[in-house]
Formats: C-alpha cells, sequence, structure tokens
C-alpha cells in the first residue's frame, strides 16, 4: 500500500481498550537485536516508574549526536501522515498487535496492525528522522513517540505541528462530540451531502426565514459588533417528529460547511468525564472554531436537571461565545425548562415544524409527482395529487413519505394489477386508521445513532477506532497490504 496515502489519517490512537491485568513478560534477547531494541525490551519487563525516561535516556546514549522531541498527542498520527514518508527501519524488531477490521458487505474486510514497539526512518519536507514508537501502560495505555534528528530539535518540532495541524483540518467529515470524545466523522459527513434545500418541503416564507436567520448571522459580525452585542445567537426547531426538523438540520451542515464554516454535531453530553466536562470540552471547541454552528439535537434528552445550570453558565457565562449559532431542536417543547425555551438570548428564535398545512401538504405531494414524472409505471394526475392532499389531513410529513414509499414497493412488487391511485389511497387508509384508532406519532428518523443512557458510558475507544479504520479502509479499497497505525 501507498504509504503516503491520506486514508491512513483515521489510524489514529487504536486498541487502547486492553486488559490492565495483563503482565509483561520478559523477553529473550536475540543475537543481532539492536541495542535500543534490547534495553526497551529489557526496561519494560521490570519496574520501572517512568518509562519515557528511562527510554529517552537509552537513545540518548545510542544517539549522542541527535535532538530527542518526544510526545504522546494522541492527535499526532505521523505514520498516518500523507506528506510524510514512513518505513519500518528493523521490520524483524517490529512489534505489532493485529485486528480484522470487517469494512462491509462487498469486502472481505482488512487486517490493521497498531505498533507496540517499532522503528522508523521517515522523510518530511527536506528532512528525515528516526521515529521509535513504543507503547505502554500508564494508568491506561499511551502511545509514545520518539523522534531523533542529527540537527536541531527545530524541524522535529515543525514535523509535529504540520501532523497535528493536518489532524485538525476536516476532510470531508464532521466534527461529533460523543462519550467525551470528538470524533471526525466521514459517514455523517456522506449522509449530509445527500440533503439539499429543495427536500425541504415549508411554505416558502418560512423556509426564507430560517435561511436568512442561519446564514446573516455569519455576515453579521460588525453589525452586532457596532451594537455593543455579543455576537451570538441560539435557535429552536420545535414540533412532532417526522416534520421536517432533521432534514432542515442537514441541510444546514451542508450548506455552512461549505462556506467555510464548521458544524460541530454533539450526540451526548454523558461520558466517563461527566456531562459539565463534556459541556465545558464542547463549549471550548467551538470557541477554537468560531465562528461555527453547533448542533443540539433533541435538546430535552441532552439537558436535564443535573446539568442544566452548567450548561446555561455556558451559555452567559464570563467566557465568550464570539461567533457561536446554537441550533437546537425538540419533539417535546414542553419538557424545555423555560430558562431555556422563553428567556431571550439562549434561543430567541424558534421555528414551529407542526403537521403540514394543507399548501404545506400540496408542495409535498408536488414534490413526489416531480420525482415520478418520469415512471412509466405510474400515473400521478393533477387530481390524484389534489386528493392526496386533502385526505392526508393531520399526517407528518414522515407518515406521508411512508404512504408514497410503501405504495411504490407495493406497485413494483404485487402481483395486483391495480393502478397506483388505488393503492396509495389504500395505504393512507391504513395510516389513518393507526391515528384515529390509536393516536400514535410517528417517531422522525434522526441523525443520532445513540440515546442518552441512564449512567455515563465509558470511552470505548477501541470502537472508535475500528469505526474509523473500517471507513477509512473501505474508501481506500484496502486488502491485504500492511496498515500501520500508531
Amino acid at each position: 500500500m501507498d504509504p503516503t496515502s491520506g486514508r491512513q489519517t483515521s489510524f489514529e490512537d487504536a486498541f487502547i481498550r486492553v486488559s490492565l491485568e495483563e503482565e509483561i513478560v520478559p523477553r529473550i534477547s536475540r543475537e543481532g537485536d539492536s541495542a535500543p531494541f534490547s534495553d526497551w525490551s529489557e526496561k519494560v519487563s521490570g519496574k520501572t516508574l517512568r518509562p519515557i525516561i528511562a527510554f529517552a535516556n537509552v537513545l540518548r546514549k545510542y544517539y549522542p549526536k541527535h535532538s530527542l522531541v518526544t510526545t504522546q498527542d494522541y492527535s499526532i498520527n505521523i505514520l498516518g501522515f500523507p506528506d510524510a514518508l514512513s518505513v519500518p527501519l528493523r521490520p524483524d524488531e517490529l512489534i505489532t498487535n493485529s485486528a480484522f477490521i470487517p469494512v462491509g458487505r462487498n469486502s472481505s474486510g482488512v487486517v490493521v496492525d497498531s505498533v507496540e514497539f517499532g522503528c522508523f526512518r521517515t522523510a518530511w519536507d527536506k528532512y528525515e528522522f528516526t521515529i521509535y514508537i513504543v507503547r505502554y501502560l500508564e494508568g491506561f495505555f499511551v502511545n509514545q513517540h520518539f523522534i531523533l534528528h542529527e540537527e536541531s530539535k527545530l524541524p522535529a518540532q515543525q514535523l509535529l505541528r504540520a501532523v497535528g495541524a493536518w489532524y485538525y483540518q476536516l476532510h470531508e467529515e464532521i466534527w461529533v462530540f460523543n462519550q467525551g470524545f470528538w470524533n471526525k466523522d466521514a459517514q455523517l459527513y456522506a449522509d449530509v451531502q445527500k440533503a439539499n434545500w429543495d427536500d425541504v418541503i415549508l411554505e416558502d416564507s418560512k423556509k426564507k426565514a430560517l435561511q436568512h436567520d442561519v446564514y446573516s448571522f455569519f455576515d453579521s459580525e460588525k453589525l452586532y459588533k457596532e451594537l455593543g452585542i455579543p455576537w451570538k445567537r441560539g435557535m429552536l426547531m420545535y414540533g412532532p417528529p417526522g416534520n421536517g426538523k432533521t432534514i432542515s438540520l442537514k441541510a444546514i451542515m451542508k450548506t455552512v460547511q461549505a462556506k467555510g464554516y464548521n458544524p460541530l454535531y454533539v450526540k451526548s453530553f454523558q461520558s466517563w468525564r461527566g456531562e459539565e466536562g463534556s459541556m465545558e470540552e464542547v463549549f471550548s471547541k467551538a470557541r477554537i472554531l468560531a465562528p461555527c454552528v453547533i448542533i443540539l439535537e433533541d435538546l430535552d434528552s441532552l439537558i436535564n436537571d443535573r446539568n442544566r445550570s452548567f450548561f446555561m453558565n455556558q451559555l452567559d457565562g464570563i467566557a465568550g461565545n464570539d461567533g457561536l449559532l446554537l441550533i437546537g431542536t425538540t419533539n417535546h417543547m414542553d419538557r424545555l425548562d423555560p430558562g431555556l425555551s422563553t428567556r431571550p438570548s439562549r434561543f430567541d428564535r424558534k421555528y414551529e415544524f407542526d403537521n403540514p398545512t394543507i399548501e404545506e401538504r400540496r408542495l409535498y405531494v408536488k414534490y413526489w409527482q416531480n420525482k415520478l414524472k418520469d415512471n412509466e409505471k405510474v400515473d400521478f394526475t393533477e387530481e390524484l395529487a389534489a386528493e392526496i392532499a386533502n385526505l392526508t389531513h393531520r399526517f407528518s410529513f414522515a407518515y406521508m413519505k411512508e404512504c408514497f414509499v410503501s405504495a411504490l414497493v407495493l406497485l413494483l412488487t404485487s402481483e395486483s394489477k391495480q393502478p397506483f391511485s388505488e393503492i396509495i389511497k389504500n395505504q393512507i387508509k391504513t395510516i389513518r386508521k393507526q391515528l384515529d384508532d390509536q393516536d400514535i406519532v410517528p417517531e422522525a428518523r434522526s441523525i443520532s445513532f445513540i440515546a442518552p443512557s441512564a449512567a455515563p458510558p465509558q470511552p470505548d475507544m477501541w470502537a472508535i477506532s475500528r469505526r474509523r479504520m473500517a471507513f477509512a479502509a473501505a474508501s481506500a479499497g484496502l486488502t491485504s497490504n500492511p496498515i500501520y497505525t500508531n
């Protein structure tokens, strides 16, 4: 595999969840082993207080004319940096942990090797480095880099700056916060790219007002400053599920990112560090990346009695929130604390996404009529369009979509010769009966993948690493070539 492939960059910091009871067994030295390798094996096989100090002294002994820079920053993934080329100096001494990563039904998967001990020769810019990567237990498992250079420390520090800067850039990804960690999510980015404002069925005036409130915020910094008010804003989308909040969020995320402003999507504040710690991390990140958008979907689930006060302090506190646009959604406006739902300067712009009006139902039916206009099996007349709009009173957009989808599936798979008009009206009757008899509310499909749990989840970096590597491997078309990760 091409070591410069940018697809490797998701492989950082993999496989830290290893049993803490695992013992390190002394290794028997082999003839021909390099001195640093032998000394490292000896040091970590016995008792040592700080392995970084022990191995730094070992390397200074064997590389007396080299400068030494060390780092265990999780964002430093030199092996996956696309502008550098790294090759193992002593493949026979390279110790790795292998893991199989399934990447999809159309692939046999890949095997990824995480480095436990390795010495690499790395070329970057006009410089060459000798880099040792070791992994050891220090409270939890850490990946430690020792970067040797024949001249001063400056080139190594410049390399770290370049690697770190590249890591914090988005490469067709979206920042997602979950379980106490920020992750660059390429799958969510791909999902968001499918969204389009044409797919958001709202009255034209409401759609334009929503778009204006979002986009004008980023163009109004000077105006806010002239008025002497903080350059921040909160918007709240509310209403029963299935009526366009999520697709509107996706359209907003897509368009603001295209304009150069990062959307930060928060799945949950619950984590190993506590909800307050997670909130501090989210707002700290947002202040660094400002101007940006913080997306808080299902706000009534994210904010509760335990964390509400701290959340409000983050909104109103001493720390500046200039350039922050908060967009929250809720299916249950009545569950929100009045301090969030009614107090000005927090979520002062509110948009109701109620069940569609007759005009919005007509727009939605017209949307489907345009999609199906080239389908010879569907006879979609203007009379049928008007009838569907009238028959779907009290339906959410989600229920209307279900009527069309189920009708089309039956049209294509059923042996019956019923026309499309009869099939879709039968589907409307079925869903109407559910509404009348059970008074149920359709559940909208959310961007969220994980609902908040009763107890804070522990950080599952193994799962995070597997997801990152699986997506990158699938995208790169990897097969059996060795993949090395820090």
